[in-house]
């Protein structure tokens, strides 16, 4: 039996890693720390909370994912997916308020891993996932138009609404210098690549850029105009609460953690396709749930997997745990050495970024691709999309979870559920030759609470007209408590009325939960048979002994 925590690193370790290995990892985990350091800063920022916050989360965090984590390569830090999350907690309840609901988030990933719920959460439909991230891209642009412009804008409002309004009032205060930043940026981050693909695009923009304004002494904000000095030291504390009001941090909590949980399984399985590697998800959610009770007692914010960053420590040659920890030594080294410059860093250059990060998230060419297909995707796509934009996050992933469940139901029912007139012509050739009196129906798909109530009608409507009904259940993967309800009470009815059934074809699992409810005894063990040729035999037998 597997073991539900086992770090990657540990079982690595054990089996040895070559000197060569070694040496690659190192060298990855530098390039993605220096790839990790605006992105730190930036979501940070974007979160409405001070620029040290993001690389505290990427130092601490980041080192914990990857020594207790179940992927050999994922890199953890602070990602793009939280900044609406966290700037909405930051604004209903504070910066107390945000590392609560962050510690209750890790200690239900915990929950998830102990409870094996890592594969479940894999299981997220793909239009609930492209329907959030892109909604998150949007409202991320949204928040980085102020920066962008150099407007004057004191206070901005949550509301995505209103805050275009105050956009458009204020237009008449566009900075042109902030503008050129941000287009600079913008340019510098895409097209670096075409020079080099060892240094980041966004760090070469940042480097150039700040250096720029300060030699020229261009007029526009920075991280110091902004939010003063950035502290290059580390300090341990306790958030102040009150044990009676931790319930109304359950929802941001719930919502970090299954926002975490599944952009870090997603990320892992990006990765194991990238090294042909299998992770372990449970590992995996326990160490980010570690990670995130601890971070925030050193005032860090929410973190999870980031698929960029991993993605980047793998293509650097990183295929141990080695990278991520090397990861976030690097942050470590470069925020003790050289915080006292990041706060020249424009606020207009951060803003370029992440309207880059923005772009890559807004997953476009799948939403596209969404709109083009199922109904019932696109209605839970469209859903969650515009209610991240307009309403919440924690609104649109409860929403959006509950929709596609019920939706699925639906489509699940559907397929299973057909009426005789329906039913492929195979089977009705099997069913051609039926003694008198004797009736067949099948039941195709999991027997469960969306499809019993349907199920028990059409068998009861057919089985009136008959005096032997043979009920096929070899395509039934399960049933539960629901269905064995309807089930055992649709038995009744047609026993009541003289109708006498018979099972085939019951795999053992549905088998056991049937004796468990006493279905067996009510319908009689002799008339369950393994094959619908048993039942059949036994069916002509009984019309031979009890003629029709």
């Amino acid at each position: 039996m597997n073991k539900i925590f086992e770090p990657k690193l540990f079982t690595l370790l054990k089996s040895g890693i070559s000197k060569e290995q070694l040496i690659s990892d190192i060298f990855a985990g530098i390039v993605v720390g220096i790839v990790a350091l605006p992105l730190a800063i930036a979501f940070a920022v974007a979160s409405g909370v001070s620029p040290e916050k993001g690389l505290v989360t990427a130092v601490v965090a980041g080192f914990l994912i990857s020594f207790l984590g179940g992927s050999r390569v994922q890199i953890g830090g602070p990602t793009g997916a939280f900044i609406v999350i966290v700037y909405a907690i930051v604004e209903k309840y504070g910066i107390d308020g945000l590392l609560i609901s962050t510690v209750m988030s890790g200690l239900i990933l915990i929950a998830f891993g102990l409870l094996r719920l890592g594969t479940l959460l894999k299981y997220f439909p793909h239009p609930l996932i492209v329907g959030f991230t892109s909604g998150i891209a949007v409202v991320i642009f949204s928040t980085q138009v102020k920066d962008a412009l150099g407007l004057e804008i004191e206070k901005l409002p949550s509301e995505f609404f209103e805050k275009w309004v105050v956009y458009i009032s204020n237009i008449g205060s566009t900075n042109l210098y902030a503008v050129i930043i941000t287009a600079l940026t913008i340019l510098i981050t895409l097209y670096s690549k075409k020079i080099t693909t060892k240094i980041p695009g966004s760090f070469i923009a940042i480097i150039f850029i700040t250096v720029a304004v300060q030699i020229a002494n261009i007029p526009v904000t920075t991280i110091e105009s902004f939010f003063g000095e950035i502290p290059n030291t580390f300090s341990f504390s306790f958030p102040t609460f009150e044990i009676s009001n931790l319930y109304i941090y359950i929802a941001p909590a719930l919502t970090i953690a299954l926002l975490g949980g599944v952009e870090s399984l997603l990320s892992a399985v990006v990765a194991d396709g990238m090294i042909s590697a299998n992770h372990r998800s449970n590992t995996e959610l326990i160490a980010q749930g570690i990670a995130n009770v601890v971070t925030p007692f050193f005032g860090g914010i929410p973190a999870t997997g980031a698929i960029a960053r991993t993605a980047t420590n793998v293509k650097n040659g990183g295929r141990t745990p080695i990278a991520g920890i090397v990861h976030a030594l690097t942050l470590l080294l470069i925020m003790l050495v050289f915080a006292s410059y990041a706060k020249l860093i424009p606020m207009a250059c951060l803003a370029g970024i992440l309207i880059v990060v923005s772009y890559n998230m807004s997953e476009w060419r799948s939403f596209v691709s969404i709109l083009r297909g199922s109904h019932f995707d696109i209605i839970v796509l469209l859903t969650t999309f515009l209610l991240t934009v307009f309403v919440d996050l924690t609104v649109a992933i409860e929403i959006g979870v509950v929709l596609s469940s019920l939706l699925f139901m639906k489509r699940m029912s559907d397929i299973g559920i057909k009426p005789q007139s329906h039913i492929d012509s195979d089977i009705l050739e099997d069913y051609s030759h039926l003694p008198e009196g004797v009736s067949v129906y099948e039941i195709s798909g999991p027997l469960f609470f969306a499809s019993a109530k349907q199920y028990t009608e059409v068998i009861k409507e057919i089985g009136f007209k008959s005096k032997i009904m043979i009920i096929r259940m070899r395509h039934v993967p399960f049933v539960d408590s629901t269905a064995l309800h309807n089930f055992e009470e649709m038995i009744k009815t047609l026993q009541n009325s003289g109708v006498t059934l018979l099972l085939s074809g019951v795999n053992d699992s549905v088998l056991k939960d049937l004796r468990k409810h006493d279905i067996t005894l009510l319908i009689g063990e002799e008339n369950i048979l393994n094959s619908f040729d048993k039942a059949l035999k036994h069916a002509q037998g009984m019309n031979v002994t009890n003629p029709l």
